[in-house]
């Protein structure tokens, strides 16, 4: 038995990018072969990239994964003995299989089909596959790998077969996205499979956005105590080396300090916009400004992204709009570099109302006037975004999200909603930790009430309790799903629970039509809320 070297390739595939998931893989076997490593592991499906979803159903997309696969593994015989994992569906005479080929000097030496298919949260790979029930070891210069896939490692059963089957050392790729605080979830489920096992193992996680979806990598190597042996930065496409001794066991190496909720948070924003934008080949953004924090910290968000030279924001005031928010977006556009327009609404939406005033007449003015404001501005927005080519970043956040707070084909208009799962009170903690880093964001926009200026001297909380008691409840109710009954047992006032759990159900038909937009927490509204609109259910 001698010892080795692992390489982790936490790599940025493009999903459907067959050829150039190929490059990247071929590149970190490349480098990883040039410091004298012996096994490099790549993530899940890391040919296609994560998750596929129903490509998955096109005869044409199989026969092309195939066909790539083939490819590389011919190209990899340059590096001889080099054994490379890489991630691929796979019909077997099972059916299609998320699948892991071990290549070795242009064979295919090994494979393992996932076992356990994920179908809860933002997954649903029982649609696509079958489950595979063999355990997969390999053998490299003396010392026994044994293979699993992601969802294996959250169940027992896997690690087991694999260390049953002579396994030394585990090898976990994943596709695991990110939420708060998962990577030291990670680690914990890892090590109770350590404490049965004594097996040592490796977990390598891609990075990148794919539509809602944010992978933060932050792939790690645990020995066979459970001790952090090494591991890699978040939200980062970079190669990583953890040495095995002649005895199998995991050697001590650098260990990326772990960051602050709120750091990763924001980077997992600022990655989610950066990839949705380049990967879909968007030219740019157009953010609408009101001089108010949500707008602030996506302004923010995406110059760090993308660059200020890729970021137009456009303030459009009406009669309503105060004069510290003038003064306050100009700052901000100021410190952040941005190409900056005003464009005034109070024409187009005089002139609107005119045209209804006849329809209107003996009604009441109530949000219909308010709303016509934010669909002019969503309007004037699209328009720039058709003749300019560029990508529309909406601002709500999830507070107003979750009860309706926003407005149809208004502020709701466009691409992609960067701050949909990020509550109210957490924009105020992103924008604190963006301003440590550098003062950008005027104070006086951190500390004045929140207001959609749509109305006289309006603030958000003339029809919303405080954001710290609305976004308690959210929380209690959206992502934990807890009964009207438990939240009020919790403290929080019968009046707002009632009222913001029925504002939850009334305004499903308005999330059902916004936009994507990145998933932080462990329930997004998105790919793992999925409520009936029409439904008489109420508890």
């Amino acid at each position: 038995m001698s010892a080795q070297k692992i390489a982790l390739a936490q790599i940025n595939p493009l999903l459907g990018d067959l050829a150039g998931n190929a490059q990247l893989i071929h590149k970190a076997a490349q480098d990883a072969y040039s410091q004298s490593s012996t096994v490099v592991v790549t993530p899940e499906l890391s040919l296609t990239g994560y998750p596929p979803e129903d490509l998955l159903l096109r005869p044409a997309f199989i026969e092309a994964c195939e066909l790539e696969l083939k490819q590389l593994t011919e190209q990899l015989t340059q590096y001889t003995d080099l054994t490379v994992i890489v991630g691929h569906p796979k019909l077997t005479a099972a059916g299609l299989q998320n699948y892991a080929s071990v290549l070795r000097n242009g064979k295919v030496i090994a494979g393992y089909a996932k076992q356990k298919l994920p179908n809860h949260e933002v997954f649903d790979e029982v649609r696509y596959f079958v489950p595979g029930n063999q355990a997969c070891v390999f053998e490299c210069d003396g010392i026994s790998y044994g293979l699993i896939l992601c969802e294996d490692a959250w169940h027992a059963g896997p690690a087991k077969q694999a260390h049953a089957a002579g396994a030394q050392i585990l090898l976990v790729p994943n596709a695991s996205p990110y939420h708060l605080k998962k990577e030291s979830l990670r680690i914990e489920v890892l090590r109770g499979h350590i404490d049965q096992t004594k097996m040592p193992l490796v977990y390598v996680n891609a990075i990148g956005g794919q539509d809602e979806l944010v992978f933060d990598g932050g792939s790690f190597a645990l020995n066979s105590h459970g001790q952090v042996a090494m591991a890699l930065p978040q939200f980062e496409s970079t190669l990583g080396f953890v040495n095995v001794s002649s005895t199998g066991e995991l050697e001590q190496g650098e260990i990326t300090p772990t960051q602050s909720v709120e750091a990763q948070a924001y980077q997992a924003l600022v990655l989610g916009v950066r990839d949705y934008v380049n990967k879909n080949r968007f030219p740019g953004v157009i953010i609408g400004l009101s001089g108010g924090v949500d707008s602030a910290l996506v302004l923010a968000i995406a110059v760090d992204a993308l660059g200020a030279d890729q970021v137009r924001a456009v303030m459009m005031p009406s009669r309503y709009t105060a004069d510290i928010s003038w003064i306050d977006a100009r700052e901000l556009v100021k410190n952040l570099g941005v190409q900056y327009d005003e464009i005034p609404i109070s024409g187009p939406v005089d002139a609107l109302e005119q045209s209804l005033a006849e329809q209107f007449q003996g009604l009441k003015v109530d949000a219909t006037e308010e709303n016509i404001q934010a669909r002019v501005r969503g309007t004037l927005l699209m328009a720039l975004s058709n003749k300019t080519g560029r990508l529309v970043l909406t601002t709500g956040n999830k507070s107003e999200m979750a009860v309706g707070y926003c407005t149809l084909y208004g502020d709701m208009a466009g691409g992609f909603a960067v701050i949909k799962d990020i509550s109210k009170t957490l924009v105020y903690l992103l924008c604190a930790y963006r301003n440590n880093i550098a003062h950008v964001i005027p104070e006086r926009i951190l500390t004045r009430a929140p207001s959609a200026e749509l109305r006289p001297d309006q603030t958000d909380q003339d029809s919303l309790p405080s954001y710290e008691v609305l976004d308690g409840i959210v929380e209690r109710c959206m992502e934990q799903n807890q009964s009207i009954a438990q939240i009020i047992a919790a403290g929080f006032d019968a009046e707002s629970v009632e009222k913001v759990t029925r504002l939850i159900k009334l305004n499903e038909y308005k999330r059902r039509q916004a936009p994507p937009g990145v998933r932080v927490t462990t329930r997004a509204f998105g790919r793992d809320w999925r409520y009936p609109i029409t439904s008489k259910f109420r508890a």
